[in-house]
């Protein structure tokens, strides 16, 4: 397999996908913010002094899905057609789920994973001031459609994760 995002002098360089068919895109990515149950209580009983959590991180995740271009070197500024972050609270975590939508010459694998990652780096600015120990974890790509590459999805609940 070949690194497409070298030159011929092996420097990094941006792919080149003007000869790519436009498809409709999408991507799921997940991961946790895992916190201790009293921090937990407090973002369901809104409690945390800086607000809603859930709220502001689900706008703090869109942001970074549209924001994904400017913050990692190599990506296409591309335009989303739609991004919505879902949660699941468990005993002690807040499952984050994104999913990123675009019809357009490349994938929005990155866009779905900073979503997560953005909402996950909400979560715990918000909540730093109470818990010090909360652990972000296992942000991965659940799914892509569109293009040449088709992922499936591997977890269909985050009970089984």
């Amino acid at each position: 397999m070949d690194f497409t995002h070298f030159n011929e002098n092996g420097r990094a360089k941006m792919v080149d996908v003007s000869e790519k068919d436009e498809t409709k895109r999408k991507a799921v990515a997940r991961g946790y913010i895992q916190m201790a149950a009293d921090t937990i209580k407090a973002v369901i009983n809104g409690k945390i002094k800086k607000g809603d959590v859930l709220s502001v991180a689900q706008v703090g995740g869109i942001y970074g899905a549209k924001k994904t271009w400017d913050l990692i070197p190599m990506c296409h500024n591309i335009l989303l057609t739609g991004a919505d972050i879902d949660f699941e609270i468990t005993e002690n975590r807040i499952w984050i789920e994104a999913s990123v939508k675009t019809i357009g010459k490349t994938g929005v694998e990155m866009e779905a994973l900073t979503a997560v990652s953005i909402a996950a780096l909400t979560i715990y600015d918000m909540c730093k001031a109470i818990d010090k120990h909360m652990i972000i974890g296992e942000i991965k790509l659940i799914s892509k459609t569109g293009g040449k590459t088709v992922l499936s999805e591997m977890v269909t609940d985050f009970s089984q994760i």
